[in-house]
């Protein structure tokens, strides 16, 4: 699947569409550079997964309202459910082990964790 560049808009519906990697990143960062070809092989690796990226610095509202505050930063989404969430650049193998990780999740667990959660904040 190729790699997407993400914007305000269309962030929101993008992220409930199955499983989503996002990198957040920013021009003249050095660990971004580093990090984006990995990023783009391990897409090329998993063509069943969306892998987008989000410029912060042309979309800071968008990276305030996910607390990014290091970058670059990996969120990745599965249906609209952010499950992980990590600043730094990882190595290839670790994130295409990340993949297959959030494939293999049982979503249902997942929501029923995130419901206890919510009821024991209540």
């Amino acid at each position: 699947m190729p790699m997407r560049n993400v914007n305000d808009e269309d962030f929101p519906s993008l992220v409930k569409s199955g499983i989503v990697f996002v990198d957040w990143w920013a021009p003249g960062c050095e660990p971004c550079r580093v990090f984006g070809p990995i990023f783009d092989r391990v897409a090329d690796r998993n063509p069943e997964v969306v892998f987008a990226k989000v410029n912060a610095k042309e979309h800071p509202d968008l990276a305030v309202s996910f607390g990014i505050r290091a970058i670059p930063t990996l969120m990745i989404f599965r249906e609209g459910i952010l499950v992980f969430s990590q600043a730094g650049a990882l190595p290839e193998e670790a994130l295409h082990a990340l993949a297959v990780r959030v494939r293999d999740l049982d979503m249902e667990q997942v929501r029923a964790k995130l419901a206890a959660h919510k009821n024991i904040q209540n």
